[in-house]
């Protein structure tokens, strides 16, 4: 299950982290700073959320 939420990390943070940026860019915090933190909380979330998703696709393939 490790193999498969590692997986799904790169593909799941990859999106959060961009939503995130897109996000603090949009509200017009242009900071390095401030890319930076929400891009790291993009990828602090996607950690139990990728966790999560494997879990749930290995309860559905048994």
């Amino acid at each position: 299950m490790f193999r498969l939420a590692a997986l799904l990390y790169s593909v799941i943070a990859t999106a959060l982290a961009g939503s995130a940026v897109i996000a603090v860019l949009s509200l017009g915090m242009v900071s390095v700073m401030a890319i930076l933190s929400a891009a790291a909380a993009g990828a602090l979330v996607a950690l139990p959320a990728a966790w999560l998703v494997a879990r749930r696709l290995y309860q559905k393939a048994g």
